[in-house]
């Protein structure tokens, strides 16, 4: 059931989005034209459908607007893509709008935009405000029970009681005391809980029982089964894993993952590495072969010693491999343990200007071309930072399931430069995790343009 809503959430998103969309431009188009069907066989108005559409496509994917369950921050996200979006928009026109064939008004260009971003807020406002008692999208509401009042069922009742679309609980049945929130929904021991079924002609059951109590869920499967109502049991304690339980099978026996891993896939590993090389390489060829003369000669000229800095950091599987960055500090023999601060002494006036830019991070794509490292991915760390922390937070060395990356998730989030609390690095890792567990190449591109647009920018995190 909610894998079947979160589909048609997603399908009926697409199709309206693209809908308003093109609908805004034909709007305009008619209505600047005082026509009707003119668009159809002018070339500027097909050409602009077809850039537009494709904008909005890169757009949608760099913001992640399609992968994003149903909450209220459905129309900010909304917003941000469309901002993402009307900036594609004008750096594309700037470049062709000379073009015959592109040669779209000014006018059009506003007033499509425009009416594009009001009926967009339009949808989506509405869309949040009236989808969840909607039996259009995800059909009549299902009637559904829990069994078990202990720690697992209680957390299951809050969690439908808060944002579980498609479902009515009707209650919970358990034989352990119950917290003072689920009273007024218990329904009685879980002996009483067939009859209520039967009689009340409930659609699911979810079974929070442990799995200590095997014969009185296999009793409760039988008797499920005999009355068409589908059964589904809860993992004990699932309320302990940060993501989604990823089921399996290991020679007729169920395996449960704590935590998905896109990367473990095989397909996705070479199409990350295949982008990367590609990518390095561009970089190396186009960028660092004029940027390295030029930093080699004013590296030098301010201080002694290799133009090169390079670091033991903690890569893939905790294995140790040299980073390389342009060396933005003067000699000092606190390198290897002690991170950088705002206002740094050892600091020399173009390293703050390598640091302040990510300039002295470039040499890092020969570690993604040789494998070390990939463009993306959680920030490789000092090997005595890696040994602390790891004694520190629980998950730290998840991180190292991965190759170490140029950028990313945190880093585009604010979460760089020195970790001053335990809590800034926790949160850094929580963000590598999430990363890990979320990885797409559509994430991979977002977070190389927001890393993009911080340098431009400049971010205030770099020092």
């Amino acid at each position: 059931m909610i894998e079947q809503y979160n589909k048609v959430n997603r399908v009926a998103n697409v199709l309206i989005d693209y809908l308003l969309l093109n609908s805004s431009l034909i709007i305009v188009f008619n209505f600047l034209h005082h026509s009707s069907f003119q668009w159809l066989t002018d070339r500027s108005c097909l050409n602009a459908v077809v850039i537009f559409n494709l904008l909005w496509l890169f757009a949608a994917n760099l913001m992640g607007l399609y992968r994003l369950h149903l909450d209220g921050h459905i129309v900010a996200k909304a917003v941000k893509t469309y901002l993402v979006y009307l900036t594609l928009v004008w750096y594309i026109m700037l470049f062709v709008s000379h073009m015959e064939t592109y040669n779209i008004s000014k006018e059009f260009l506003f007033l499509s935009l425009a009416l594009y971003a009001l009926l967009l807020i339009i949808w989506k406002v509405f869309y949040v405000k009236t989808v969840k008692y909607s039996t259009v999208l995800h059909g009549p509401l299902k009637k559904a029970v829990i069994i078990g009042g202990g720690g697992t069922g209680t957390e299951l009742f809050h969690r439908f009681k808060n944002n579980l679309l498609g479902y009515e609980l009707l209650g919970l049945f358990g034989d352990k005391p119950l917290t003072t929130a689920t009273c007024d929904f218990y329904l009685g021991n879980i002996s009483a809980c067939m009859k209520y079924v039967v009689e009340n002609k409930i659609d699911e059951i979810f079974c929070a029982l442990p799995f200590s109590q095997q014969s009185t869920i296999e009793r409760l499967i039988r008797h499920s089964d005999k009355n068409l109502v589908r059964f589904k049991l809860i993992p004990e304690h699932f309320d302990y894993f940060q993501g989604a339980l990823r089921a399996g099978n290991l020679n007729k026996a169920d395996v449960f993952s704590i935590r998905k891993e896109p990367l473990e896939n095989v397909i996705n590993r070479i199409v990350k590495r295949a982008f990367d090389i590609v990518f390095s390489l561009l970089v190396i060829v186009l960028v660092l072969s004029w940027l390295y003369p030029i930093l080699y000669v004013l590296i030098k000229a301010e201080s002694r010693g290799a133009v090169f800095f390079v670091q033991p950091r903690s890569g893939k599987d905790n294995t140790t491999f040299n980073c390389y960055k342009f060396r933005s500090m003067y000699l000092n023999e606190d390198a290897d343990s002690l991170q950088a601060r705002r206002g740094d002494s050892r600091i020399t006036r173009i390293g703050r200007f390598l640091r302040r830019t990510s300039l002295d991070e470039m040499p890092q794509f020969f570690n993604v071309l040789l494998g070390d490292m990939s463009v993306v991915g959680p920030r490789p760390h000092m090997l005595s930072h890696t040994e602390e922390y790891a004694n520190l937070i629980d998950h730290f060395m998840v991180r190292h399931f991965i190759k170490p990356g140029i950028t990313g998730w945190a880093q585009v989030n604010g979460l760089r430069g020195e970790t001053q609390t335990l809590d800034d690095m926790r949160a850094r890792v929580e963000a590598d995790m999430w990363y890990m567990e979320n990885w797409s190449f559509a994430l991979d591109l977002k977070i190389i343009f927001f890393t993009f647009f911080k340098t431009l920018k400049g971010d205030k995190y770099a020092f």
